[in-house]
């Protein structure tokens, strides 16, 4: 049975890996996810590693960068170059000569630009020191393979395409109802959803982590758009950094390790807020899109 559940309020798309993102009034869908989306991204070149906002020992701030396209991404064509704002307010486009010495200089570290993630594609990862989270690497930063490399490792079929510079799946769906979930369980905090960096985020009538009930469901957005929802979206250190105006809070991923600590594949449990989701029919998305359930 179709259930409608409500409808799209905001479409994000990151064109730099963890740096702050574009809201949308429409996008184009295809198999990977919105179309720009994670399109490039940072590569330490002391290390080889993808650069994240995870990493947060050698690149703080990486939020505090903003990124957008020059020109629209467009199917069937070259990504185009994008424009990234640094915390300072100096600005560069991608494909400008010294571009990649600007952003090293920001850093303190060389860097490089990279529109394909490289074939062992791993992070350094900052386990939050929260109790609980993940008792064996508390307070620790350890190396973490993502993307089609992590599926490639565990010998599953991955989600994401060779090359992609996804962490793991395509697309990540939220409602407001569990950030007004979450704001009443901690009022103190603000759970902004530029913490959680999602994909689509719907409005929907019911109460609390809605996006529970929706694993191995399938979600229909607009006339075209099927989604299947794949696993709750585990959540890092990540929700908790500062950025633009929203301070350090370690009370973020707290509240939701007491109040929505799932079990994802595997057997571990983890704090988690909205879904992944894989693409089963791409197409045009736009705000106020309605949302099924089947």
């Amino acid at each position: 049975m179709t259930q409608a559940i409500g409808a799209v309020t905001e479409l994000w798309r990151f064109p730099v890996k963890s740096m702050a993102g574009e809201r949308l009034e429409a996008a184009e869908l295809t198999a990977n996810g919105v179309l720009g989306d994670r399109a490039y991204a940072l590569i330490d070149v002391e290390t080889g590693k993808v650069v994240s906002a995870k990493s947060v020992a050698n690149f703080p701030g990486m939020m505090d960068c903003g990124a957008a396209f020059i020109e629209p991404p467009r199917p069937g064509r070259e990504v185009p170059p994008v424009r990234i704002t640094l915390p300072n307010g100096k600005s560069l486009a991608s494909n400008a000569p010294g571009a990649e010495d600007d952003l090293s200089a920001h850093f303190g570290r060389q860097v490089k630009l990279a529109r394909v993630a490289p074939e062992h594609f791993t992070i350094d990862q900052y386990h939050a020191d929260v109790e609980g989270v993940d008792p064996a690497h508390r307070n620790k930063t350890v190396e973490q393979k993502l993307g089609a490399a992590y599926f490639k490792s565990a010998g599953l079929a991955s989600p994401v395409a060779e090359g992609s510079l996804f962490d793991l799946f395509p697309l990540s769906v939220m409602t407001m109802s569990t950030l007004r979930r979450l704001g009443e369980l901690q009022p103190q905090s603000r759970f902004d959803r530029r913490r959680f960096r999602m994909n689509i985020i719907v409005e929907t009538p019911e109460q609390g982590f809605v996006e529970n009930g929706w694993v191995g469901k399938a979600l229909g957005v607009g006339a075209q758009v099927k989604l299947a929802v794949a696993v709750p979206d585990a959540r890092c250190v990540m929700t908790t950094l500062a950025q633009g105006d929203l301070p350090q809070d370690s009370e973020i991923i707290r509240t939701l390790m007491m109040h929505n600590r799932l079990e994802l594949p595997g057997g571990r449990r983890y704090p988690c807020a909205g879904v992944y989701v894989v693409v089963a029919a791409p197409g045009h998305l736009r705000i106020g899109d309605p949302v099924t359930l089947t």
